[in-house]
């Protein structure tokens, strides 16, 4: 097992969200913690190309889109402006939902866009430490202990 506080959640989070393609890919050593980043074209020392299944490494899969749409439900029927809720609820409907939501919250609402990254940053974390646990890199314990220590911020 892996001590939680050696590892960068951040980064594991990072990896999880990255949904961009599969030219690329996050990994983690399950001796060390350690992160490293492959392409398929330059392996994971940025030189080398290397196949995935040659490393002894953990592959980070993205979780699925869903997850991340959710917290954006989330956030827009959670925040006490009923009237800004509602115009960051209506930019989710359909294709695009991901950069219409930002679009309206940067253009709309940039008095939100902190509590927005709080929200999304939290949820991210705790997600990448309860993903260290089930992939058992780390105790149970220590995630659960992670998200008691980490309770999401109240939405303005």
């Amino acid at each position: 097992m892996l001590d939680l506080d050696a590892i960068d959640v951040e980064e594991i989070a990072t990896a999880l969200a990255d949904q961009t393609d599969y030219e690329h890919r996050w990994l983690i050593d399950p001796r060390t913690g350690e992160v490293a980043f492959w392409t398929s074209d330059l392996g994971i020392d940025g030189e080398n190309p290397v196949e995935l299944d040659e490393l002894d490494l953990i592959v980070i899969e993205p979780l699925p889109s869903y997850v991340w749409y959710q917290d954006m439900v989330d956030f827009s029927d959670g925040i006490g402006d009923r009237g800004a809720g509602e115009r960051l609820r209506r930019s989710l409907e359909g294709r695009g939902a991901f950069r219409r939501f930002k679009n309206a919250l940067h253009q709309g609402h940039p008095e939100l866009i902190s509590a927005w990254h709080t929200l999304r940053d939290a949820r991210a974390r705790v997600r990448a430490v309860q993903w260290l646990a089930d992939e058992g890199l780390i105790d149970e314990d220590a995630a659960q202990g992670f998200q008691r220590d980490h309770p999401e911020p109240a939405l303005p």
